[in-house]
């Protein structure tokens, strides 16, 4: 089963209409899925003192995140779909690795790292931005692949060979033409990689 993680705030987003071409497209070829909404969720991305106290021995007391993990643990493929905003993932994605990636869960420290996400046998990234892929890799760092996906994912048990990362830049400047075609082509994108 494939799990969606989708972090925008607004529903009239492209983001929003990525999530509803992809998700179509799984029903229509019968492919199970769910769907993680920390926004529509109104899920606390924030780490409180209360999260802290339990936080180095695995637990949570936020219902959500358990939701989160059963989730996660019933799936073997995982879909990001998020804006990059200042070169980076939206506070509400890193929020929610904070809090739901846990020790025990996501990770074991026992014996050296070691990532407990090996049930994810695939991912896809798909983002938006106000620039290109090559300017993200090229001048700001490569924050996607070098960090989310090379070391975060990575870091989970998921191995980055198995992970594809589909970029959509230019997004507010671009023309109408362009992101339906891009719509239009996305579950091909998605689906040949």
């Amino acid at each position: 089963m494939k799990t969606v993680i989708y972090t925008h705030p607004y529903a009239g987003s492209f983001n929003h209409e990525i999530l509803n071409r992809l998700t179509n497209s799984f029903s229509k070829n019968d492919e199970e899925f769910e769907i993680i909404d920390p926004y529509s969720d109104h899920f606390d991305p924030v780490l409180s003192e209360e999260d802290l106290k339990v936080y180095s021995q695995g637990q949570t007391n936020d219902e959500l995140v358990r939701r989160y993990q059963r989730k996660i643990a019933a799936s073997d493929e995982l879909v990001f779909i998020f804006p990059i905003w200042w070169h980076n993932l939206p506070a509400m994605l890193k929020g929610f690795l904070d809090k739901t990636m846990l020790s025990g869960f996501a990770y074991n420290e026992d014996n050296g790292w070691k990532g407990l996400l090996t049930n994810i046998k695939k991912a896809t990234v798909i983002t938006t931005s106000t620039v290109t892929k090559e300017y993200l890799e090229n001048d700001c760092g490569n924050p996607i692949q070098n960090v989310f996906i090379a070391r975060t994912l990575n870091d989970l048990g998921i191995d980055p060979q198995t992970v594809n990362w589909i970029h959509f830049g230019q997004v507010n400047t671009t023309t109408d033409q362009i992101r339906e075609k891009y719509l239009d082509d996305l579950p091909n994108l998605y689906a040949n990689k």
